[in-house]
Protein backbone atom coordinates (compact mmCIF):
# COMPACT_ATOMS: atom_id res chain seq x y z
CA UNK A 1 0.00 0.00 0.00
CA UNK A 2 1.27 3.06 -0.96
CA UNK A 3 2.08 5.74 1.98
CA UNK A 4 -0.28 8.84 1.82
CA UNK A 5 1.63 12.30 2.58
CA UNK A 6 0.67 15.20 4.81
CA UNK A 7 1.24 18.75 3.87
CA UNK A 8 0.17 21.31 6.55
CA UNK A 9 0.54 25.17 5.96
CA UNK A 10 3.08 26.12 8.35
CA UNK A 11 5.08 29.35 8.11
CA UNK A 12 6.92 31.20 5.73
CA UNK A 13 7.87 35.04 6.44
CA UNK A 14 9.00 37.84 4.79
CA UNK A 15 8.46 42.12 4.43
CA UNK A 16 7.51 43.44 1.80
CA UNK A 17 6.62 46.75 0.41
CA UNK A 18 5.71 47.79 4.25
CA UNK A 19 3.32 44.48 4.71
CA UNK A 20 4.03 41.27 6.34
CA UNK A 21 2.92 38.48 3.75
CA UNK A 22 3.76 34.48 4.95
CA UNK A 23 2.79 31.15 3.49
CA UNK A 24 4.08 27.53 4.35
CA UNK A 25 3.71 23.89 4.52
CA UNK A 26 3.77 21.10 6.94
CA UNK A 27 4.79 17.56 6.19
CA UNK A 28 3.85 14.22 7.73
CA UNK A 29 3.67 10.72 5.93
CA UNK A 30 0.08 10.12 6.61
CA UNK A 31 -2.08 12.84 4.65
CA UNK A 32 -1.70 15.12 2.00
CA UNK A 33 -3.20 19.09 2.00
CA UNK A 34 -1.93 22.37 1.41
CA UNK A 35 -2.75 25.63 2.80
CA UNK A 36 -2.41 29.44 2.23
CA UNK A 37 -1.42 31.43 5.51
CA UNK A 38 -0.32 34.77 6.74
CA UNK A 39 -1.18 37.79 5.87
CA UNK A 40 0.15 40.41 8.22
CA UNK A 41 -0.82 43.59 8.00
CA UNK A 42 -0.41 44.50 11.89
CA UNK A 43 1.68 43.07 14.20
CA UNK A 44 -0.23 40.14 16.53
CA UNK A 45 1.70 41.99 19.56
CA UNK A 46 -0.33 45.67 18.82
CA UNK A 47 -3.25 43.65 18.79
CA UNK A 48 -2.88 41.79 22.07
CA UNK A 49 -2.16 42.58 25.17
CA UNK A 50 1.52 43.70 26.21
CA UNK A 51 3.79 40.85 27.19
CA UNK A 52 6.14 41.89 30.35
CA UNK A 53 9.81 41.69 28.52
CA UNK A 54 13.12 41.63 31.14
CA UNK A 55 14.24 45.16 31.36
CA UNK A 56 17.30 44.95 29.51
CA UNK A 57 19.48 47.88 26.96
CA UNK A 58 17.96 48.13 23.60
CA UNK A 59 19.65 45.94 21.10
CA UNK A 60 19.70 46.39 17.06
CA UNK A 61 18.28 43.38 15.79
CA UNK A 62 20.79 40.75 13.79
CA UNK A 63 19.59 39.67 10.26
CA UNK A 64 18.74 35.78 10.03
CA UNK A 65 20.05 34.82 6.51
CA UNK A 66 18.30 32.30 4.43
CA UNK A 67 18.71 28.43 4.99
CA UNK A 68 18.20 25.61 3.46
CA UNK A 69 17.34 24.37 6.54
CA UNK A 70 16.64 26.11 9.69
CA UNK A 71 15.13 26.05 13.64
CA UNK A 72 13.63 28.20 16.46
CA UNK A 73 13.84 27.06 19.92
CA UNK A 74 10.94 28.34 22.11
CA UNK A 75 11.09 27.94 25.97
CA UNK A 76 7.48 27.52 27.89
CA UNK A 77 8.71 28.04 31.42
CA UNK A 78 5.16 27.04 32.90
CA UNK A 79 4.34 26.70 36.95
CA UNK A 80 5.63 22.90 36.96
CA UNK A 81 7.50 22.49 34.56
CA UNK A 82 10.07 24.26 32.13
CA UNK A 83 9.79 22.28 28.71
CA UNK A 84 11.76 22.98 25.34
CA UNK A 85 10.05 22.74 21.75
CA UNK A 86 12.93 23.12 18.94
CA UNK A 87 11.15 23.34 15.28
CA UNK A 88 13.17 22.49 12.08
CA UNK A 89 12.22 24.15 8.68
CA UNK A 90 13.47 23.08 5.43
CA UNK A 91 13.49 25.58 2.32
CA UNK A 92 13.64 22.94 -0.19
CA UNK A 93 13.54 25.73 -3.16
CA UNK A 94 13.80 29.86 -2.15
CA UNK A 95 10.90 30.03 -4.65
CA UNK A 96 8.66 27.21 -2.50
CA UNK A 97 7.76 26.90 0.25
CA UNK A 98 9.01 26.28 4.19
CA UNK A 99 8.01 22.93 5.42
CA UNK A 100 7.80 22.18 9.24
CA UNK A 101 9.94 19.10 9.33
CA UNK A 102 9.96 18.25 12.91
CA UNK A 103 9.35 19.24 16.42
CA UNK A 104 11.59 18.04 19.16
CA UNK A 105 10.52 18.80 22.51
CA UNK A 106 11.81 18.10 26.43
CA UNK A 107 10.58 18.96 29.68
CA UNK A 108 12.11 19.01 33.31
CA UNK A 109 10.25 19.61 36.58
CA UNK A 110 9.39 21.50 38.76
CA UNK A 111 8.96 24.79 36.74
CA UNK A 112 11.65 28.25 37.37
CA UNK A 113 9.03 29.56 39.52
CA UNK A 114 10.14 26.88 42.33
CA UNK A 115 13.36 28.37 42.32
CA UNK A 116 12.61 32.02 43.08
CA UNK A 117 15.00 32.31 45.71
CA UNK A 118 17.31 30.05 43.51
CA UNK A 119 17.83 31.77 40.55
CA UNK A 120 21.24 30.34 39.62
CA UNK A 121 19.84 26.65 40.58
CA UNK A 122 16.81 27.59 38.00
CA UNK A 123 19.10 28.88 35.38
CA UNK A 124 20.86 25.44 35.29
CA UNK A 125 17.36 23.68 34.21
CA UNK A 126 17.57 26.51 30.85
CA UNK A 127 21.39 25.12 30.37
CA UNK A 128 20.07 21.02 30.62
CA UNK A 129 17.79 22.23 27.98
CA UNK A 130 20.14 24.07 25.69
CA UNK A 131 21.88 21.11 25.54
CA UNK A 132 19.44 18.97 23.81
CA UNK A 133 19.02 21.91 21.59
CA UNK A 134 22.72 21.93 21.03
CA UNK A 135 22.36 17.57 19.71
CA UNK A 136 19.37 18.78 17.70
CA UNK A 137 20.13 21.45 15.49
CA UNK A 138 23.81 21.81 13.51
CA UNK A 139 26.27 23.33 15.35
CA UNK A 140 26.53 25.47 11.59
CA UNK A 141 23.03 26.56 12.17
CA UNK A 142 23.40 27.99 16.03
CA UNK A 143 24.53 31.30 15.26
CA UNK A 144 21.45 31.57 13.06
CA UNK A 145 18.80 30.07 15.56
CA UNK A 146 16.32 32.85 17.47
CA UNK A 147 15.68 31.34 21.07
CA UNK A 148 13.33 32.52 22.78
CA UNK A 149 11.80 31.86 26.06
CA UNK A 150 8.01 33.09 27.44
CA UNK A 151 7.17 32.63 31.14
CA UNK A 152 3.75 31.83 32.06
CA UNK A 153 1.36 31.76 35.49
CA UNK A 154 4.47 30.74 37.70
CA UNK A 155 6.02 33.58 37.44
CA UNK A 156 2.77 36.00 37.18
CA UNK A 157 2.29 34.44 40.60
CA UNK A 158 5.86 35.78 41.82
CA UNK A 159 6.88 38.78 43.90
CA UNK A 160 7.75 41.41 40.50
CA UNK A 161 11.65 41.21 41.75
CA UNK A 162 11.60 37.73 42.05
CA UNK A 163 10.40 36.88 38.92
CA UNK A 164 12.64 39.65 37.26
CA UNK A 165 15.57 37.99 39.01
CA UNK A 166 14.93 34.34 37.46
CA UNK A 167 14.25 36.58 33.97
CA UNK A 168 17.69 37.90 34.09
CA UNK A 169 19.57 34.99 34.74
CA UNK A 170 17.91 33.01 32.20
CA UNK A 171 18.86 35.89 29.45
CA UNK A 172 22.63 36.17 30.67
CA UNK A 173 22.31 32.54 29.81
CA UNK A 174 21.27 33.04 26.76
CA UNK A 175 23.95 35.49 25.45
CA UNK A 176 26.08 32.79 26.63
CA UNK A 177 24.83 30.20 24.31
CA UNK A 178 25.71 29.90 20.50
CA UNK A 179 22.15 30.74 19.39
CA UNK A 180 20.77 33.49 17.96
CA UNK A 181 18.95 35.90 20.87
CA UNK A 182 16.63 38.58 19.52
CA UNK A 183 15.35 41.69 21.46
CA UNK A 184 13.07 41.21 24.35
CA UNK A 185 13.78 37.25 23.89
CA UNK A 186 12.71 36.43 27.71
CA UNK A 187 9.31 37.43 29.00
CA UNK A 188 6.18 36.74 31.09
CA UNK A 189 3.59 36.12 28.68
CA UNK A 190 0.27 37.95 29.12
CA UNK A 191 -2.39 35.13 30.04
CA UNK A 192 -4.81 36.03 27.19
CA UNK A 193 -1.63 35.72 24.33
CA UNK A 194 -1.03 32.53 26.03
CA UNK A 195 -4.72 31.31 25.14
CA UNK A 196 -5.06 33.24 21.36
CA UNK A 197 -1.68 31.60 20.52
CA UNK A 198 -2.96 28.11 21.60
CA UNK A 199 -5.80 28.37 19.73
CA UNK A 200 -3.52 29.42 16.66
CA UNK A 201 -1.78 26.16 16.93
CA UNK A 202 -4.78 24.18 17.67
CA UNK A 203 -6.64 25.25 14.57
CA UNK A 204 -3.50 25.83 12.21
CA UNK A 205 -2.74 21.64 12.82
CA UNK A 206 -6.50 21.04 12.08
CA UNK A 207 -6.46 22.97 8.98
CA UNK A 208 -10.00 24.73 10.45
CA UNK A 209 -8.13 28.27 9.84
CA UNK A 210 -8.92 27.31 6.18
CA UNK A 211 -12.34 26.03 5.80
CA UNK A 212 -14.46 28.98 3.83
CA UNK A 213 -17.25 28.64 6.52
CA UNK A 214 -14.66 29.94 9.22
CA UNK A 215 -15.58 27.40 11.14
CA UNK A 216 -13.21 26.72 13.69
CA UNK A 217 -12.35 24.93 16.96
CA UNK A 218 -12.44 26.14 20.73
CA UNK A 219 -9.38 25.60 23.19
CA UNK A 220 -9.34 25.03 26.74
CA UNK A 221 -6.12 24.90 28.59
CA UNK A 222 -5.64 23.88 31.94
CA UNK A 223 -2.16 24.82 33.35
CA UNK A 224 -0.68 24.27 37.02
CA UNK A 225 -1.15 28.27 37.40
CA UNK A 226 -3.64 29.37 35.14
CA UNK A 227 -6.53 28.19 33.03
CA UNK A 228 -7.43 29.48 29.51
CA UNK A 229 -10.62 29.23 26.77
CA UNK A 230 -10.51 30.67 23.83
CA UNK A 231 -12.76 30.45 20.54
CA UNK A 232 -14.24 32.37 18.01
CA UNK A 233 -17.98 32.98 18.98
CA UNK A 234 -20.54 32.57 16.23
CA UNK A 235 -22.93 34.92 17.88
CA UNK A 236 -22.69 38.56 18.22
CA UNK A 237 -24.17 37.96 21.84
CA UNK A 238 -21.29 36.34 22.60
CA UNK A 239 -18.81 39.54 22.02
CA UNK A 240 -21.63 42.08 23.26
CA UNK A 241 -22.13 39.90 26.61
CA UNK A 242 -18.57 39.47 27.03
CA UNK A 243 -16.11 41.76 29.00
CA UNK A 244 -14.54 44.30 26.54
CA UNK A 245 -10.88 42.63 27.50
CA UNK A 246 -11.80 38.79 27.00
CA UNK A 247 -12.64 40.28 22.97
CA UNK A 248 -9.23 39.96 21.28
CA UNK A 249 -8.45 40.55 17.59
CA UNK A 250 -5.50 39.34 15.38
CA UNK A 251 -5.24 39.86 11.29
CA UNK A 252 -3.45 36.46 10.24
CA UNK A 253 -4.64 33.55 7.81
CA UNK A 254 -5.93 35.89 5.01
CA UNK A 255 -8.72 37.76 7.70
CA UNK A 256 -9.70 39.25 10.68
CA UNK A 257 -10.20 36.66 13.65
CA UNK A 258 -12.44 38.24 16.91
CA UNK A 259 -11.59 35.93 19.54
CA UNK A 260 -13.19 35.30 22.82
CA UNK A 261 -10.10 34.69 25.16
CA UNK A 262 -9.26 34.91 28.83
CA UNK A 263 -6.96 33.56 31.10
CA UNK A 264 -7.71 33.11 35.06
CA UNK A 265 -4.57 33.47 36.75
CA UNK A 266 -4.63 31.18 39.98
CA UNK A 267 -7.49 28.83 38.09
CA UNK A 268 -4.99 26.71 37.12
CA UNK A 269 -5.01 23.08 38.63
CA UNK A 270 -2.26 23.13 41.37
CA UNK A 271 -2.91 26.54 42.07
CA UNK A 272 -6.79 25.67 42.64
CA UNK A 273 -5.92 22.84 44.83
CA UNK A 274 -4.10 25.41 47.23
CA UNK A 275 -7.66 27.69 47.43
CA UNK A 276 -9.59 24.79 47.93
CA UNK A 277 -7.31 23.65 51.55
CA UNK A 278 -7.33 27.27 52.26
CA UNK A 279 -4.11 27.96 51.47
CA UNK A 280 -3.11 30.37 49.19
CA UNK A 281 -1.33 33.23 51.05
CA UNK A 282 -2.04 31.29 54.25
CA UNK A 283 0.98 31.82 57.16
CA UNK A 284 2.45 29.77 59.97
CA UNK A 285 3.07 26.63 56.61
CA UNK A 286 6.08 25.05 59.30
CA UNK A 287 2.61 23.80 61.85
CA UNK A 288 -0.37 24.85 59.67
CA UNK A 289 -2.43 21.95 58.68
CA UNK A 290 -4.69 22.11 55.55
CA UNK A 291 -7.45 19.47 55.10
CA UNK A 292 -9.75 18.70 52.63
CA UNK A 293 -12.70 16.87 52.02
CA UNK A 294 -11.41 15.66 48.68
CA UNK A 295 -8.42 14.00 50.45
CA UNK A 296 -8.08 10.34 51.99
CA UNK A 297 -9.84 10.37 55.39
CA UNK A 298 -5.87 8.82 56.67
CA UNK A 299 -3.50 11.21 54.04
CA UNK A 300 -1.27 13.50 55.26
CA UNK A 301 1.77 14.60 54.00
CA UNK A 302 3.69 17.67 52.93
CA UNK A 303 3.24 19.14 49.79
CA UNK A 304 5.37 21.63 47.70
CA UNK A 305 4.34 23.87 44.57
CA UNK A 306 5.74 27.35 44.13
CA UNK A 307 8.76 26.71 46.39
CA UNK A 308 6.75 26.67 49.49
CA UNK A 309 6.28 23.06 50.98
CA UNK A 310 2.17 22.58 52.83
CA UNK A 311 0.90 20.41 55.17
CA UNK A 312 -1.81 18.62 54.22
CA UNK A 313 -4.09 15.80 55.13
CA UNK A 314 -8.09 14.13 54.70
CA UNK A 315 -10.21 15.02 57.49
CA UNK A 316 -9.90 11.91 60.02
CA UNK A 317 -13.09 11.80 61.40
CA UNK A 318 -15.15 13.23 58.56
CA UNK A 319 -17.14 11.81 55.31
CA UNK A 320 -14.98 12.54 52.02
CA UNK A 321 -16.61 11.86 48.84
CA UNK A 322 -17.59 13.46 45.89
CA UNK A 323 -20.94 15.73 47.58
CA UNK A 324 -18.35 17.22 50.58
CA UNK A 325 -16.06 17.79 47.63
CA UNK A 326 -17.97 19.28 44.99
CA UNK A 327 -19.25 21.86 47.68
CA UNK A 328 -15.60 22.81 48.45
CA UNK A 329 -14.67 23.58 44.93
CA UNK A 330 -17.81 25.51 44.31
CA UNK A 331 -16.63 28.33 46.66
CA UNK A 332 -13.09 28.58 44.55
CA UNK A 333 -15.34 28.57 41.10
CA UNK A 334 -18.44 30.19 41.57
CA UNK A 335 -18.76 33.64 40.36
CA UNK A 336 -15.11 33.79 39.51
CA UNK A 337 -14.98 32.59 36.03
CA UNK A 338 -17.56 33.82 32.95
CA UNK A 339 -19.85 32.20 31.20
CA UNK A 340 -19.38 33.06 27.59
CA UNK A 341 -23.08 32.98 26.19
CA UNK A 342 -22.26 30.86 23.34
CA UNK A 343 -20.86 27.87 25.16
CA UNK A 344 -23.99 26.40 26.06
CA UNK A 345 -24.65 25.58 22.47
CA UNK A 346 -23.29 22.69 20.53
CA UNK A 347 -19.63 23.70 20.06
CA UNK A 348 -16.82 21.30 20.02
CA UNK A 349 -13.39 22.37 22.36
CA UNK A 350 -9.88 20.74 22.28
CA UNK A 351 -9.06 20.01 25.91
CA UNK A 352 -5.21 19.68 26.41
CA UNK A 353 -2.53 20.06 29.31
CA UNK A 354 -4.37 19.31 32.56
CA UNK A 355 -7.34 17.95 31.41
CA UNK A 356 -5.61 15.47 29.48
CA UNK A 357 -3.09 14.24 31.87
CA UNK A 358 -6.14 13.52 34.63
CA UNK A 359 -8.30 11.99 32.05
CA UNK A 360 -5.63 9.96 31.58
CA UNK A 361 -4.63 8.71 34.96
CA UNK A 362 -8.63 8.42 35.78
CA UNK A 363 -8.78 5.35 33.27
CA UNK A 364 -11.30 7.95 31.14
CA UNK A 365 -8.77 7.78 27.92
CA UNK A 366 -6.10 5.94 26.35
CA UNK A 367 -2.84 7.79 26.62
CA UNK A 368 -1.60 6.70 23.57
CA UNK A 369 -4.12 7.89 21.19
CA UNK A 370 -6.27 10.57 23.27
CA UNK A 371 -10.13 10.55 23.02
CA UNK A 372 -13.38 12.23 22.51
CA UNK A 373 -15.77 12.60 26.24
CA UNK A 374 -18.39 14.44 26.91
CA UNK A 375 -18.22 17.09 29.99
CA UNK A 376 -20.79 14.45 32.01
CA UNK A 377 -18.15 11.92 31.85
CA UNK A 378 -15.89 14.18 33.69
CA UNK A 379 -18.45 14.27 36.47
CA UNK A 380 -19.45 10.55 36.15
CA UNK A 381 -15.86 9.42 36.40
CA UNK A 382 -15.28 12.53 39.46
CA UNK A 383 -17.68 10.47 41.60
CA UNK A 384 -16.73 6.67 41.14
CA UNK A 385 -13.01 8.30 41.76
CA UNK A 386 -14.31 10.52 45.41
CA UNK A 387 -16.52 7.75 46.51
CA UNK A 388 -13.66 5.17 45.78
CA UNK A 389 -10.43 6.86 47.21
CA UNK A 390 -8.71 3.97 48.33
CA UNK A 391 -8.65 2.48 45.10
CA UNK A 392 -7.33 5.34 43.10
CA UNK A 393 -4.96 6.71 45.83
CA UNK A 394 -1.51 4.48 44.67
CA UNK A 395 -2.14 7.12 41.50
CA UNK A 396 -2.55 9.88 43.33
CA UNK A 397 -4.25 11.40 46.74
CA UNK A 398 -5.46 14.52 44.69
CA UNK A 399 -7.05 12.59 41.77
CA UNK A 400 -10.89 13.03 43.51
CA UNK A 401 -10.15 17.01 44.12
CA UNK A 402 -8.87 17.35 40.62
CA UNK A 403 -11.23 15.44 39.09
CA UNK A 404 -13.62 17.42 40.70
CA UNK A 405 -12.39 20.79 40.19
CA UNK A 406 -12.49 19.77 36.10
CA UNK A 407 -16.11 19.04 36.73
CA UNK A 408 -16.62 22.36 38.56
CA UNK A 409 -15.19 24.42 36.40
CA UNK A 410 -16.26 22.88 33.42
CA UNK A 411 -19.78 22.78 34.35
CA UNK A 412 -19.99 25.80 37.07
CA UNK A 413 -17.45 28.18 35.74
CA UNK A 414 -17.29 28.35 31.98
CA UNK A 415 -21.34 26.96 31.81
CA UNK A 416 -21.00 24.02 29.16
CA UNK A 417 -23.81 21.54 29.42
CA UNK A 418 -23.17 18.08 29.98
CA UNK A 419 -23.46 17.37 26.47
CA UNK A 420 -20.61 19.22 25.44
CA UNK A 421 -17.67 17.11 23.10
CA UNK A 422 -14.30 17.71 23.90
CA UNK A 423 -11.04 16.38 22.03
CA UNK A 424 -8.76 15.55 24.54
CA UNK A 425 -5.40 15.22 23.13
CA UNK A 426 -1.59 15.53 23.83
CA UNK A 427 -0.59 16.10 20.02
CA UNK A 428 -1.86 17.14 16.39
CA UNK A 429 -0.11 15.68 13.50
CA UNK A 430 3.14 15.05 16.05
CA UNK A 431 2.82 18.85 17.23
CA UNK A 432 2.48 19.11 20.86
CA UNK A 433 -0.86 21.28 21.36
CA UNK A 434 0.64 24.32 23.57
CA UNK A 435 0.68 28.07 22.63
CA UNK A 436 4.91 27.37 21.87
CA UNK A 437 4.10 26.72 17.36
CA UNK A 438 1.35 30.06 17.80
CA UNK A 439 4.51 31.68 19.67
CA UNK A 440 7.01 30.94 16.63
CA UNK A 441 4.88 32.16 13.99
CA UNK A 442 4.21 35.48 15.78
CA UNK A 443 7.61 35.46 17.09
CA UNK A 444 9.11 35.05 13.53
CA UNK A 445 7.72 37.69 11.35
CA UNK A 446 9.68 40.71 13.59
CA UNK A 447 12.93 38.41 11.87
CA UNK A 448 14.08 39.67 8.53
CA UNK A 449 14.17 35.62 7.07
CA UNK A 450 15.05 36.14 3.61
Amino acid sequence: MSQQMLLLTVVSMWLFAGYFLAEATYYNHHMYNRYRAFNHHANMDNQLPPEVPVEMEALAPHPVYFSRTFYGIMFDAGSTGTRIHIYKFIQKDPVELPVLDNEMYHAVKPGLSAYADMPEVGGETIRQLLKVAKKTIPKEQWIQTPVVLKATAGLRLLPQEKAKTLLNEVKEIFDDSPFFVPNNSVTIMNGNNEGVLAWVTVNFLTGHLYAKTRKTIGILDLGGGSTQITFLPRLKKTVLTAPPDYIAKINMFNGTFELYTHSYLGNGLIAARLATLGALGADGLDWKVFRSSCLPKKFREDWSFGGLTYKVSGIPDGFPGYKLCYQEIMQVVKGIVHQPFEVKGSSIFYAFSYYYDRAVESGLIDGSRGGTVEVRDFKKRAKEVCNKMTKYRPISPFLCMDMTYITCLLKEGFGFKDSTVLQLTKKVNNVETSWALGAIFDHFHNLNIH
